[in-house]
């Protein structure tokens, strides 16, 4: 519901600042006093179209807030925290357009695109007027109505989530089918590398434990050939390391006398000849066991050779082989297992179109039964707005079967204006002002089901008088009961009937114009209505007219 309105520096409006109350909220003045303002800055709050011509002569920009209680409007706070913007129970919409003709959004103090403004006010306005956009000209609109009416809003739900089932499935299929060939291709191409990989079986380090022994097998003969000459020096050659160390001993242990000071190297020494000593025995044993074994060179070779081969197949190094055996391991099971076959995924179509059609059936069950009741319905009100030729049909025209988000038909209001006249659509058939009353008409009826809370008629009163005018303010005001109505209207008999009334002036100062918009109390409204019925000039006899036309206009509801 709309509880504030903050217009700044728009038209010629330099501040006016509004309270809005649950109900009936009637704007009236003389005409080019600024009536329109509010309903325009509205629009912009709305996300309407801006221009540098809406900002005040003289200022640098215009700045308009509207407020709202969301706190009974589930679908806007579900969107507001769908989009991290929610604050409680408000909702704060704000809308600043320079003199240059540039504007910014916001909701509730963020920054937002304008989309958001206009996704977020469809929610909680709806306007009806000759110079706004206005829902009742869409389709979506027209279902969604016929759905409220008829109280199969959780079915149209369940219908479109399984018509999104059918579609995903139905798309994986069409892409199964399309790719079949390139995917057994590249099956048939896994189920062979992952093959050969598995015959290698290549262990983690396998390679570079082959590299060493080959390295090692290669050099056989001069390994053997060194070991023995090394064995012959340390041990069993004259003047060899362990004669030399032995020497060097008898040196030192026949000296004249004992020195302390070479203890240490005499130790050294005798533990150099027992290490040299059981090297060469080291040595003459390996030389004794060592067998060159080039059938081993071989056999480690020409694994080395299927590994390189194998990396460069695949060019990558030999070191990443065992990480590819396992990648494309993986690959081919989620192509053999992971995805349904193409039977499977038929199958699935078909069982998720039973259920799309079985729900789509009920739903078009649903709406064409609720669809001749409101029909019935719109042509009483009709006739009571003084358009008892119009016709009224809720046209529910049938997709050809194919699944839709929305089920088996599209739903559109048409209107006949005149006797023997078919039936066509709304925008190419009806007048700003029949549009209005046709607009009120749907309204009262789907009143009682409808989730925009805030409805805003503008000159639903062009061309009608006398008793029809009472009529329509009896509808705003049954509309007001249930939510809330703001109406701009001419009309004495209109105006009579709202629970608030907005009184729009304009007056000049120091070569400037300003606009006022001031709440009326009972004295002010009854004034405000005499005026209307009788222009400038007051009489007693129009103020007790309008005296009367107020009480009965406030006694008839209460």
């Amino acid at each position: 519901m709309l509880t504030q309105l903050t217009v700044s520096n728009y038209a010629i409006a330099e501040r006016v600042e509004l309270q809005f109350s649950k109900g009936m909220t009637a704007l009236t003045g003389e005409t080019g006093a600024g009536k329109s303002i509010v309903l325009d800055a509205l629009g912009l709050a709305m996300g309407g179209r801006a221009d540098a011509g809406a900002v005040r002569h003289g200022a640098k920009r215009a700045d308009i807030t509207a407020s709202f209680d969301v706190s009974r409007i589930a679908e806007a706070r579900t969107w507001l925290e769908q989009h991290e913007l929610d604050d409680e129970h408000d909702c704060i919409l704000r809308r600043v357009i320079s003199k240059d003709g540039r504007s910014r959004a916001y909701i509730n103090g963020q920054p937002c695109p304008l989309a958001h403004l206009k996704d977020l006010g469809s929610l909680l306005m709806d306007i009806h007027s000759q110079h706004q956009h206005q829902s009742l000209l869409r389709k979506e609109t027209h279902r969604k109505l016929l759905d409220e009416y008829a109280g199969v809003e959780s079915l149209a739900a369940d219908t479109r989530d399984a018509w999104k089932t059918w579609s995903k499935t139905r798309q994986q299929l069409t892409e199964r089918q399309q790719n079949a060939d390139e995917a057994e291709a590249r099956l048939q191409l896994l189920r062979y590398q992952v093959e050969e990989l598995d015959r290698m079986a290549l262990e983690e380090g396998e390679q570079e434990n082959l590299e060493q022994e080959q390295a090692q097998l290669s050099h056989a003969d001069t390994v053997l050939q060194n070991s023995q000459q090394a064995a012959l020096l340390c041990t069993e050659e004259d003047n060899s390391a362990a004669d030399l160390v032995r020497q060097a001993l008898q040196q030192l242990e026949h000296l004249p006398t004992e020195v302390p000071a070479l203890a240490d190297t005499i130790q050294m020494l005798n533990e150099a000849q027992i290490q040299i000593s059981e090297a060469g025995d080291n040595l003459r044993r390996f030389v004794e066991d060592y067998e060159a074994d080039p059938a081993r060179l071989t056999e480690v070779e020409e694994r080395l050779s299927a590994i390189y081969q194998m990396a460069r197949k695949h060019r990558i190094t030999p070191e990443e082989l065992p990480e590819l055996h396992q990648r494309l391991g993986a690959e081919l099971a989620s192509l053999d297992d992971g995805e349904a076959s193409v039977e499977q995924l038929a199958a699935q179509l078909e069982a998720q179109r039973q259920c799309f059609d079985e729900l789509a059936g009920q739903l078009s069950e649903a709406r064409q039964q609720a669809a001749a009741n409101l029909d019935q319905r719109i042509a009483e009100e009709l006739a009571q707005l003084s358009m008892p030729s119009v016709q009224f049909v809720t046209h529910l025209n049938r997709t050809g079967g194919e699944p839709a988000p929305h089920g088996f038909e599209e739903v559109e209001f048409l209107v006949s204006a005149n006797p023997g006249q078919p039936a066509r659509p709304l925008a190419k058939v009806a007048s700003g002002g029949e549009l209005s009353r046709i607009s009120l008409a749907i309204q009262v009826v789907v009143a009682q089901t409808s989730t925009t809370p805030t409805l805003v008629f503008d000159e639903v009163d062009v061309g009608i008088g006398g008793g029809t005018a009472e009529v329509v303010g009896r509808l705003l005001r049954t509309l007001g009961n249930d939510g809330q109505v703001l109406c701009v209207t001419h009309l004495p008999q209109v105006a009579a009937q709202c629970h608030q009334h907005l009184f729009v002036s304009k007056f000049t100062e120091q070569d400037a114009t300003f606009s006022k918009i001031e709440t009326l109390d009972d004295h002010g409204r009854i004034s405000e209505v005499a005026r209307m019925l009788g222009g400038v000039d007051m009489t007693e006899h129009t103020i007790a007219h309008a005296r009367e036309m107020f009480s009965k206009g406030q006694a008839t509801h209460h």
